[in-house]
């Protein structure tokens, strides 16, 4: 009866420091604190050498809550990427995730030598520990904060974040079995690493077509559908570790694969994975805390903070310019890369690897990662939003409170019904404009459903519910928001030459055949003055699409939201008629072509 005593109070314990968690992360919100480090000290707290009092040392069990958490949250970040957003980044993020890593693992090495006078493989271990950055800080910050950067900024980011955990691990284990065993050849590691990365990618994009095949050939019931995409996410992960590949990657790849096909349930799927990814980030962040002891950490404090503060001010940057040297990055935009290096659960997480084979000195490593990520998430998370804002990466959201309801149609996949509270000045209601491909199904108004024939006029207040295909639905929140007050129309442009900042280059192009390549299509006009204008918009900005040319018409938040388009005529005067000498010129150089030409 005492064992099973202890087995309840466990189980108290573990769901108490749960809850513990989620409630500390509203006072969090609260003062702009970054979540993770709530939870991290919660753990601490909650700990043998805190009040909580509660002696953890299962090094093991924390491996494998890890392991199975950051899985999730890799999985969830690739079902929310999008093909369209990081094809332009794919490059410039691989060579950050591989390269990037190194260099930063490199440049780290010396510090960690002198700083804790180690060898330089126990160096290089503890740069490799602390050289990637985390998925789960950087999305959760990113997009718990509120923050809406420029595209390429923050699928760089996400796609860097999301794809150099692989590279780090097998760093690492290649240092620990060099420090543990004595020996490796330069052919083994190559070949480790090649079967790492292409049978990772293998098995990742193999196995999350299965899942959609599955998705949508069998008939799962209602509720069972989220479940079963969560438990594949671990299935792959599982496959592809029992295989010696990268289970990260994996898990990553077909998470993008699942997010960019049509499925049964896509949204409550995402729903769940939401939650559970939440709720796998507090319980290893958690378990992680009461890894740790105080007093320990006292002895290596200082030397942990000087490889904290060269990681953040001179490694991180040094790798980021240098990656990103080849490809048309603005000072400004590397910069904030190379500042959001966030590092989280994954330094502390490879830390572990030491101490489950029982490395020398194995605590170090763990200890040196607690400290990095105490400072990373303390200095670099707490500053995200102000840095994004100085350095002009960041576009303001254009309504944070935007409620978008979305409902799937068993029996089909093509359609889904996606629903709007309509709002005054919205383009909806002042123009009626909709796409071609939505169709609006019911309004309700007043507890009341009526078709929309019944409805007309539809009325500020309601709810108007189309049919419209999944992987579309988001581009609709643009004709259901408010719309800012456009400015005085200038006497140079005809009114219908105005639009509003949130209009799409596709939409552009389909009414005034301006040329727009395809991956440029979703961007916003907006987002258009953000890409390419290397400084904030001003007023009367120009840039040239085609034979259009963009003109910035009103700023608000330091956003283009109203543009108008200046035709081909219309940029330059007409010259004046050639008089004189230059006509007589003209005329002699006419009759000298006519004739070369009839020879």
């Amino acid at each position: 009866m005492a064992s099973l005593d202890s087995v309840s109070i466990a189980i108290l314990l573990g769901a108490i420091l749960v809850m513990a968690g989620i409630m500390s992360s509203l006072v969090a919100l609260r003062f702009g604190a970054p979540l993770l480090l709530v939870f991290l000290f919660v753990g601490v707290f909650a700990g043998e050498a805190g009040p909580g009092g509660i002696r953890f040392d299962d090094v093991r069990s924390t491996y494998l809550v890890g392991s199975v958490a950051l899985a999730l949250i890799l999985f969830d970040g690739g079902l929310k990427t999008k093909f369209n957003s990081i094809q332009t980044v794919v490059a410039p993020s691989a060579v950050l995730a591989t390269v990037g890593v190194l260099l930063t693992a490199v440049i780290t090495a010396p510090v960690a030598k002198y700083a804790l006078g180690m060898s330089w493989t126990e160096a290089l271990l503890v740069g490799a520990v602390v050289g990637s950055t985390d998925a789960a800080a950087v999305f959760l910050l990113i997009h718990g904060r509120g923050l809406r950067l420029r595209p390429r900024v923050g699928a760089t980011l996400e796609v860097e974040s999301g794809t150099n955990d692989p590279f780090a691990i097998f760093l690492t284990l290649v240092l620990v079995e060099l420090l543990s065993i004595g020996h490796s050849t330069v052919v083994d590691v190559m070949l480790q690493f090649a079967r790492e990365l292409g049978l990772g990618t293998i098995i990742g994009i193999v196995c999350g077509r299965l899942v959609v095949l599955g998705l949508n050939r069998v008939a799962l019931p209602q509720g069972l559908h989220a479940p079963f995409v969560a438990t594949a996410a671990v299935v792959i992960f599982g496959i592809a570790q029992t295989a010696h590949s990268s289970g990260f990657l994996a898990v990553y790849l077909a998470g993008i694969v699942i997010g960019n096909r049509p499925t049964r349930a896509h949204n409550s799927v995402v729903v769940f994975l939401d939650a559970a990814t939440w709720l796998a980030q507090i319980v290893m962040f958690v378990l992680l805390g009461l890894l740790v002891s105080p007093e320990r950490l006292l002895s290596t404090f200082l030397p942990a903070l000087a490889v904290a503060l060269a990681l953040m001010f001179v490694a991180r940057p040094i790798a980021v310019f240098l990656c990103l040297a080849p490809f048309p990055f603005p000072r400004r935009e590397k910069i904030f890369i190379s500042w959001v290096g966030l590092r989280g659960a994954v330094a502390i997480f490879l830390a572990s690897i030491p101490l489950l084979v029982d490395l020398p000195n194995g605590t170090i490593y763990f200890d040196i990662a607690f400290v990095v990520v105490l400072v990373s998430l303390s200095v670099q998370g707490w500053t995200i939003a102000w840095a994004a804002r100085r350095l002009n990466v960041a576009l303001p959201r254009t309504e944070r409170t935007m409620r978008r309801v979305e409902l799937d149609l068993p029996g089909q996949l093509e359609q889904e019904l996606v629903g709007y509270r309509v709002r005054k000045n919205s383009l909806f209601l002042k123009r009626r404009v909709i796409p071609s491909w939505s169709k609006p199904t019911l309004i309700i108004r007043d507890q009341q459903i009526f078709t929309p024939s019944e409805a007309e006029p539809v009325l500020a207040g309601d709810y108007v519910y189309l049919l419209a295909p999944p992987e579309k639905a988001e581009a609709l929140d643009r004709f259901f928001v408010d719309m800012p007050t456009p400015a005085p129309v200038d006497p140079h442009m005809l009114g219908d030459f105005m639009v509003p900042g949130e209009i799409t280059l596709g939409s552009l192009a389909e009414v005034y055949g301006v040329p727009v390549v395809l991956e440029q299509a979703e961007l916003t006009l907006a987002d258009y003055f953000d890409i390419y204008l290397d400084r904030a918009p001003r007023i009367d900005d120009t840039l040239p699409i085609g034979e259009i040319t963009l003109v910035a018409r009103s700023i608000g938040g330091g956003r283009v939201n109203v543009v108008g388009l200046r035709l081909p005529e219309d940029e330059e005067p007409a010259a004046p008629p050639p008089k004189g000498r230059e006509l007589a010129k003209r005329r002699f150089r006419a009759a000298w072509k006519s004739f070369v030409e009839s020879l």
